[in-house]
């Protein structure tokens, strides 16, 4: 599992309630790292904010879907904002699951869980 967010009190609150859940987690503050981290760990799961600064969680997204090694990574985004549908589309990510902020982390943690199982 990697959680990537450049807000570090979402990233803790994030980090905290999926090691609780069992969940094996790294996490990075901004898009080129979560890039960097996913290449070497090739997570079953992202949970990626959309809004950062320098790359966001578009490019991420789209980048890891590019990558054969990583096309079949699980991917969520955490976002403020309600409608990116047509965007999502365009950018051929119409299969990632959207959850907006504010959030519950137990519900983002099962949904995760119910996405890859117990192979996080």
């Amino acid at each position: 599992m990697l959680l990537v967010d450049d807000d570090p009190v979402i990233l803790r609150l994030l980090e905290v309630n999926f090691r609780l859940d069992g969940f094996e987690v790294s996490t990075a503050t901004h898009g080129l790292a979560a890039i960097e981290r996913a290449g070497e760990l090739h997570p079953d799961a992202m949970v990626l904010d959309v809004m950062m600064p320098g790359i966001d969680g578009y490019e991420v997204a789209r980048r890891v879907r590019a990558d054969p090694e990583l096309a079949d990574t699980h991917l969520v985004f955490l976002t403020a904002r309600t409608r990116d549908d047509e965007q999502m589309q365009q950018l051929g990510l119409a299969d990632v699951d959207r959850v907006t902020k504010p959030f519950d982390p137990i519900a983002l943690v099962h949904l995760v869980r119910s996405r890859v199982g117990d192979g996080a």
